[in-house]
């Protein structure tokens, strides 16, 4: 292997790639973390080939708190996400770090609680069920990651004090749903203020390149991983 191609593998092995659930959350992360890559997943990573993501993930979206006293607009950055067969993933320490870091610059004090995973939308008892767990917040990509140095930065969208429907797992179905409508004007004008906030948090971080967690194992990994 010559030298460039060493160097060029170092870069990768070290880069930073986002994955998004959702074409608002790819949006945010998209205006406020130009020029690098980003994997637009589906929700649960319903899109994603699991050989594409690389050796450092992040997630950036939206979450739903599980337990009281978690307002909508929350910065999460755990420390811990439990997975759906309820194994613990410990979040890369410096990743979180730079994350937490990111959040008090822009004068959020965010919340290093445990993020669950799950299969589905979580609402009514099941909020409490994944609170019993030990969680903070649910969302439904982190726990079925699998690489060297993972972490995820999330704004709670929904909370046990303010539900939503499932129906919005698929937009498209509540135009034959007219209970949910009235939660439509709520959604619109908040869910990508927060899907904002979590992407300038993530930028942020990416921005203090100077933070050992964008640094280890690269010369430059600061950015975003190119495509």
């Amino acid at each position: 292997m010559d030298a460039p191609e060493r160097e060029q593998r170092a870069e990768e092995a070290g880069a930073v790639t986002v994955v998004t659930a959702t074409r608002l959350e790819t949006q945010a992360v998209r205006r406020m973390a130009t020029g690098g890559r980003i994997i637009e997943a589906g929700i649960g990573l319903s899109r994603l080939r699991r050989d594409t993501v690389g050796d450092v993930v992040v997630t950036c979206g939206l979450a739903g708190a599980v337990r009281p006293g978690l307002p909508t607009g929350t910065v999460v950055v755990p420390a811990r996400v439990r997975r759906p067969d309820g194994a613990w993933l410990t979040c890369d320490p410096a990743l979180v770090s730079a994350f937490v870091a990111a959040a008090r610059a822009l004068g959020l004090e965010p919340s290093e609680g445990p993020l669950g995973t799950a299969g589905t939308f979580v609402r009514g008892i099941e909020r409490r069920r994944w609170a019993d767990c030990g969680c903070v917040a649910v969302d439904m990509e982190t726990g079925l990651l699998t690489a060297e140095r993972i972490a995820a930065v999330r704004v709670i969208l929904d909370t046990p004090e303010r539900e939503i429907s499932d129906v919005w797992r698929r937009p498209i179905l509540a135009f034959a749903h007219p209970e949910v409508w009235g939660e439509a004007v709520w959604l619109c004008r908040t869910a990508p203020r927060c899907a904002r906030r979590a992407a300038a948090v993530l930028a942020g971080a990416l921005r203090a390149r100077a933070h050992p967690a964008l640094r280890r194992g690269a010369e430059n990994p600061g950015g975003i991983r190119s495509t």
